[in-house]
């Protein structure tokens, strides 16, 4: 076969795939050395899309299956961290289980008493505010300041007595002022660390003890994406949330290194802004645009959590789990991020 004849037959399968319009009939039984094949610039360019697009469908199905692979083992670490592969523990009753949740008077800690509440699981509702309206008969309301070691102490005597040890904790009262680091007043800040973080001390040191002696329950921590993220006007708030993280992770560690204690599980969870009394002011101010989440959506998530019987880390929404990473991003773009949300926190002159 001739060299033009080989083009001519090379060229045809092209046509047909990427359905180049021919500018006129073509037979190829007629094609020589002496006639010569050419394409339009038409043809030219069409065919060349057609050549980039399978390079791209090319790559991308090489990149396909690493993605999916590195998927699967992210998960499988993930629960192997969380102690569900090596440590399963079936032992849970939740006829007997108690749940012990601290701010439960009003926003995320009501929704989560209301939830476990129609699930009939014991409640103890920890609060300095008693809870509006009258509770179902599963749910048991002590009145607290969750600040003061000795006023815990005596109600956990109370707890133990009336309802039992609690099996599950949940650490979610907590307090903000929105005040600038120079404007904020020593009570402010002392009670922003005492409810934020303080309180989860208290907490488990009256009634982890019960839990490690069964090798079985759950603490559950509330952080926020401020854990991770600092703005100006919130400075107290975050460096509490950062804590309550870095308490999170420090409870696992002596959980299972010194205690051998490791089916006891430990999640912490980061809601993004959450429309609660807490911070209604702000949602109030014409400066601040971002997203909110409702309560139920983040008791939701707890529950649904507590429910598995898996440690965990939870970031609300979903999508926001980036910021998590934020600590090793460029710097440029760590202050870039924070500079974006400068205004945020204003409170109204």
């Amino acid at each position: 076969m001739t060299k033009l004849g080989r083009e001519g037959v090379g060229y045809f399968p092209f046509t047909v795939i990427f359905s180049v319009p021919s500018p006129c009939p073509t037979n190829y039984s007629l094609i020589n050395e002496r006639t010569p094949v050419t394409m339009s610039a038409f043809q030219v360019q069409t065919l060349w899309k057609g050549v980039e697009s399978l390079i791209l469908i090319s790559a991308l199905s090489k990149l396909i299956v690493p993605v999916a692979i590195v998927y699967a083992i992210n998960r499988f670490l993930n629960r192997w961290s969380a102690q569900e592969g090596l440590l399963p523990d079936d032992t849970w009753d939740w006829e007997k289980e108690i749940v012990l949740i601290t701010g439960g008077s009003s926003g995320m800690g009501k929704a989560m008493v209301q939830i476990f509440a129609e699930k009939n699981i014991k409640v103890v509702l920890l609060d300095l505010n008693p809870p509006s309206g009258p509770l179902p008969p599963s749910v048991s309301f002590f009145e607290v300041d969750v600040t003061s070691p000795s006023a815990l102490k005596k109600a956990s005597e109370q707890i133990r007595r009336r309802v039992g040890d609690p099996t599950v904790l949940i650490n979610n009262a907590g307090v903000s002022s929105g005040a600038s680091i120079l404007a904020s007043s020593e009570a402010e800040v002392r009670q922003t660390f005492e409810v934020n973080n303080m309180a989860h001390f208290w907490i488990v040191q009256e009634f982890l003890p019960a839990m490690i002696k069964a090798n079985h329950g759950h603490v559950v921590t509330m952080a926020s994406i401020s854990s991770f993220v600092v703005i100006a006007n919130n400075v107290d708030y975050s460096c509490t949330k950062a804590g309550a993280l870095a308490f999170h992770e420090g409870l696992g560690q002596e959980l299972k290194h010194r205690y051998s204690a490791a089916r006891i599980r430990t999640t912490v969870v980061h809601p993004t802004w959450v429309s609660t009394p807490m911070n209604s002011w702000l949602r109030a101010s014409p400066t601040f645009k971002e997203h909110v989440i409702e309560p139920e959506e983040v008791a939701s998530a707890v529950v649904k959590q507590v429910l598995k019987g898996k440690s965990g880390q939870i970031i609300l929404p979903r999508w926001q789990s980036i910021t998590s990473g934020i600590r090793g991003f460029p710097f440029w773009l760590q202050e870039y991020i924070r500079d974006s949300q400068a205004d945020i926190v204003m409170k109204p002159n």
